[in-house]
């Protein structure tokens, strides 16, 4: 990173759901392009974070003490199959979603972060693959990070 404050990056727990839930709150912001009237938005959040909570891993990265991005992973398991166990085969795989970055720390790697931190748990974790659905200003950050265009899934769009 270019200026001298160290960012860290970290797993959250259950006491970040309200800096998770400012960072998301931010991003949509960002995106209207205007604040948000949505007095329900921070219990809702609650809610769905504690319902997710065992199957989502979320990464907070901050900045002199500031959050100030964040990404998550959801966790899929497949269905056992014989030989599984047996052979090693890994049974999980994540999917990545939600990864953002405050405008006013971006181009200095943080997304990078958090992307080798998501990584670098499904590694230890031995899952089978990492994806992610991204938008067209984030291609080049996860194509520099290793993803490549995934040519063996099918997706029927609804709705």
């Amino acid at each position: 990173m270019p200026d001298s404050s160290p960012a860290r990056v970290r797993v959250a727990a259950s006491a970040d759901r309200a800096a998770v839930a400012g960072l998301s709150r931010a991003w949509a912001e960002e995106k209207a392009g205007q604040v948000i009237d949505d007095p329900d938005f921070d219990s809702v959040f609650a809610g769905w974070a504690e319902r997710e909570e065992s199957r989502r891993v979320t990464w907070l990265v901050d900045v002199d003490g500031a959050d100030v991005g964040m990404l998550n992973m959801l966790v899929f398991e497949r269905m056992p199959r014989p030989g599984d166990v047996a052979s090693g085969r890994p049974t999980r795989w994540g999917y990545v979603a939600n990864v953002y970055v405050d405008a006013g720390h971006r181009d200095r790697g943080l997304g990078r972060l958090l992307l080798d931190a998501a990584a670098s748990y499904a590694e230890r974790e031995r899952f089978a693959r990492i994806v992610l659905s991204p938008s067209e200003r984030s291609v080049p950050l996860y194509t520099r990070a290793g993803f490549v265009p995934a040519t063996s899934l099918l997706v029927k769009p609804l709705g």
